[in-house]
């Protein structure tokens, strides 16, 4: 009897493995799916500034400081992340700001200093619904292309800059949209 147990049990346990196995390669198979669906498009400075003449929102994801410092004209400043005494942190701010300030098929162009943290943004914002949104690859400064090779961004290719909070576009403007 007690040789009949454990025959049965053990075919047992491999069903819950198999089962539990399987339920993570759907999983992964879905998170897959999701990551393709949300496939984000790069531009480069250039087309960026053709798509703000075109009626596009330049949304600048940097910090205040470097959002001050320099950015494209009309850009507005929604930053992804805030400088703190520890260095960068989350901007737990961010998404509930872009959703009270922009509809979710406003025409969205996000940058950064250089492509990492505006490409983040463009991810959590698709994730979240908007269905417009494209990212300005090298950002403000520059960034690595995918072999390496060194891309300038909109300051250093000669594109029009402004500096400062321009009114109703800074981080405190943009902060007060939301609800």
């Amino acid at each position: 009897m007690a040789g009949r147990a454990v025959a049965v049990a053990v075919p047992v346990a491999i069903a819950v493995a198999v089962a539990a196995r399987s339920r993570g390669l759907v999983q992964r198979a879905q998170s897959t799916r999701l990551r393709r669906a949300m496939t984000i498009t790069r531009i480069s400075p250039q087309e960026a500034s053709q798509k703000l003449a075109d009626g596009w929102t330049y949304v600048d994801v940097r910090t205040v400081e470097e959002f001050e410092a320099g950015h494209p004209p009309g850009a507005v400043n929604v930053p992804i992340a805030l400088a703190g005494g520890g260095g960068m942190a989350p901007n737990p701010e961010f998404l509930g700001v872009m959703e009270a300030a922009f509809a979710k098929d406003a025409k969205i162009i996000v940058g950064c200093k250089a492509g990492g943290r505006s490409l983040r943004a463009a991810h959590e914002l698709m994730a979240k619904g908007f269905s417009s949104v494209v990212d300005q690859r090298a950002g403000w400064d520059g960034g690595r292309d995918s072999f390496g090779q060194f891309e300038p961004g909109w300051s250093r290719v000669g594109l029009p800059s402004e500096q400062g909070q321009p009114a109703g576009r800074g981080w405190s403007d943009m902060r007060s949209k939301k609800k």
